[in-house]
C-alpha cells in the first residue's frame, strides 16, 4: 500500500509537467495560427504526439477551453475556437481600455528602458512599410503593443493583456487587418503619435490616441474578414 502510495506521488508531479508542457505548445501552435480555427483536436493523436496519456492531454484541453483557444462539444469533440465577429469586438473594446490605460501609465513614468525599445521598433517599422515587407511589420506591431504593456509597469494590466491576446489570437489577426490597402502606413504613423505624446508626458492624450488608434485596428480586421454560414465566424487569417 506504502509503495503503491510512493509510486503514485512520484507519478503526479511527471503528470503535471507533462501536462503544462501540452498546454504550453498547444496555446503556441493555436495562437500562431499553426493550426486553422475549427480544425478538429484529438486526445489520441495528441497522447501519441507528446507520448504521454490521455490524462494530461485531456487535462490540458479543458485548461485552452477556460483561455477560450478551443472549443469542447460532449459526445462530439474537441476544436480549435472560431471567436465570432461579435466575439471580436468584444475583446477588442477591452484590448482598447487595457492599451489606453498603459499607454497613460508609460507616459507618467518618464524615460525608462522600454521607450528606447519603442523608438527602436518604430526605425524598424518605418523600414518594413517602406519596402512593403508586411510580415516584419506586423511582427514589429505586436512588438510595439507588448513593449507599451511592459512600460507601463503594473503586473496586473500585464496578466489581463496576456489572457486577451490569446483569446484573440492575435498573430492570426494582424496579418488579416494589415491587408487593407494603406492600413500598414496609416498604423505606423499611429505608432509615432502615441509615442509622441508619452514622450511628452500627456498621458490624457496618450491614452485617447492609443485607443483610437485600436479601434482603427478593430475596423480594419472586420472589414477584412470573410464571414461563413451566416453566423458571424471567419475562418483562418488571410495575409
Amino acid at each position: 500500500m506504502e509503495e503503491h502510495s510512493v509510486n503514485r506521488a512520484k507519478s503526479e508531479p511527471k503528470n503535471g509537467s507533462m501536462q503544462a508542457t501540452v498546454i504550453a505548445e498547444m496555446r503556441r501552435r493555436i495562437i500562431k495560427g499553426d493550426i486553422e480555427p475549427g480544425a478538429p483536436l484529438s486526445e489520441l493523436a495528441l497522447a501519441d504526439e507528446f507520448g504521454v496519456s490521455r490524462t494530461p492531454v485531456r487535462e490540458a484541453l479543458k485548461q485552452l477551453q477556460t483561455e477560450g483557444l478551443v472549443e469542447i462539444r460532449p459526445r462530439v469533440g474537441t476544436f480549435v475556437t472560431i471567436p465570432s465577429r461579435r466575439e471580436i469586438t468584444e475583446l477588442f473594446e477591452m484590448k482598447e481600455l487595457i492599451e489606453g490605460a498603459a499607454a497613460r501609465l508609460l507616459a507618467q513614468r518618464g524615460r525608462v528602458p522600454e521607450i528606447d525599445l519603442i523608438e527602436r521598433n518604430l526605425r524598424e517599422a518605418d523600414e518594413a512599410v517602406e519596402r512593403d515587407d508586411r510580415e516584419r511589420y506586423a511582427e514589429l506591431v505586436q512588438e510595439f503593443h507588448d513593449l507599451l504593456i511592459a512600460g507601463a509597469d503594473n503586473s496586473k494590466l500585464e496578466a489581463h493583456y496576456r489572457m486577451l491576446m490569446n483569446q484573440l489570437a492575435y498573430s492570426r489577426l494582424v496579418n488579416t487587418s494589415l491587408s487593407q490597402p494603406g492600413r500598414a502606413t496609416q498604423s505606423d504613423r499611429e505608432h509615432h503619435l502615441v509615442l509622441e505624446l508619452i514622450l511628452a508626458k500627456d498621458g490624457d492624450s496618450a491614452e485617447q490616441v492609443m485607443r483610437e488608434h485600436v479601434r482603427a485596428s478593430r475596423r480594419a480586421l472586420l472589414a477584412s474578414l470573410p464571414i461563413s454560414g451566416g453566423q458571424g465566424k471567419f475562418g483562418t487569417a488571410s495575409s
